[in-house]
């Protein structure tokens, strides 16, 4: 996510970074992130002897977000800019947004970090609900803000990135800048593919997307780069009720045809036990 007054905040004497499970202060802080590190061709001579190690810290970041969230009820994810100011229209949207979805039972989910993330976290918080946060390891460290109940702090984007959208029934997307962008295309690419299955995708702060809807609408469908039905996986809205309605109906949609597709499913399987009995009894026996 965006970065809040980070490049001020990271000059002080009491800075701090998560890398994992390990926390470092002051001097301690490298120049670089594990990201970083990892993405950048130009340190090739080092690959064959750190990329190994790599891998399995990678492998360790799964499994510790899978282990901690396997049990976590149903959720939304929830994103939005870190440098929007508490008062800003969109956080206190986003505070509504996570206190309805917690009365409606859903966990909610952010970067952990201020703005609207906090907002959301605080939301989910005050009205009884579970917020988690999960971190990520940046070079102006944000930390975790004070209304997450459960945090993980996460090396790399992709396996973070990952969690997101494998513990959510849906994203509710707030206005935010390229790292808000980067979920929300995400989320849209994976559905358009069928790699996640009806996944609601809900835009809040309808004067801030507008623009863009308009634009997918008028350029990319015009010419041929997505499908009119493609826009159509997207929800605008302004109205806190009518986001949380279209999720609770989304996931009661997907719960009828799944149990259909198990109803049809028997069904066939009992009508293929009962032709091959039947077969069998037709079947000359040996005197």
């Amino acid at each position: 996510m965006s970065q809040s007054n980070g490049r001020e905040a990271g000059r002080g004497a009491g800075r701090e970074r998560h890398r994992g499970a390990v926390t470092l202060r002051r001097g301690a802080i490298p120049s670089s992130t594990a990201d970083q590190r990892l993405l950048d061709s130009r340190g090739r001579d080092d690959w064959k002897t750190r990329d190994a190690w790599r891998a399995l810290r990678i492998l360790s970041e799964f499994v510790e977000g899978f282990d901690t969230l396997a049990d976590l009820p149903p959720a939304v994810s929830v994103f939005g800019s870190a440098r929007s100011g508490p008062d800003s229209a969109e956080c206190r949207l986003a505070e509504q947004v996570g206190g309805a979805l917690a009365r409606a039972g859903y966990a909610v989910i952010t970067g952990g970090g201020p703005g609207v993330m906090e907002a959301a976290n605080r939301g989910a918080s005050e009205a009884g609900g579970l917020s988690v946060g999960l971190g990520i390891e940046l070079p102006f460290e944000q930390g975790i803000n004070e209304w997450v109940d459960l945090a993980i702090d996460f090396r790399y984007f992709f396996a973070r990135k990952t969690m997101f959208v494998k513990y959510a029934q849906a994203f509710v997307v707030l206005p935010g800048g390229f790292g808000t962008m980067d979920e929300l295309f995400e989320a849209l690419t994976l559905v358009q593919t069928g790699k996640v299955t009806r996944f609601p995708v809900v835009l809040m702060g309808v004067a801030y997307w507008q623009g863009l809807l308009d634009w997918m609408r008028d350029t990319m469908a015009v010419d041929g780069k997505i499908g009119p039905v493609d826009l159509e996986l997207i929800c605008l809205t302004d109205d806190v009720n009518a986001a949380v309605r279209y999720i609770v109906e989304a996931e009661a949609a997907l719960s009828v045809e799944q149990e259909a597709v198990r109803d049809e499913a028997v069904a066939r399987t009992g009508a293929d036990q009962q032709a091959a009995a039947e077969q069998a009894a037709d079947q000359p026996r040996d005197s």
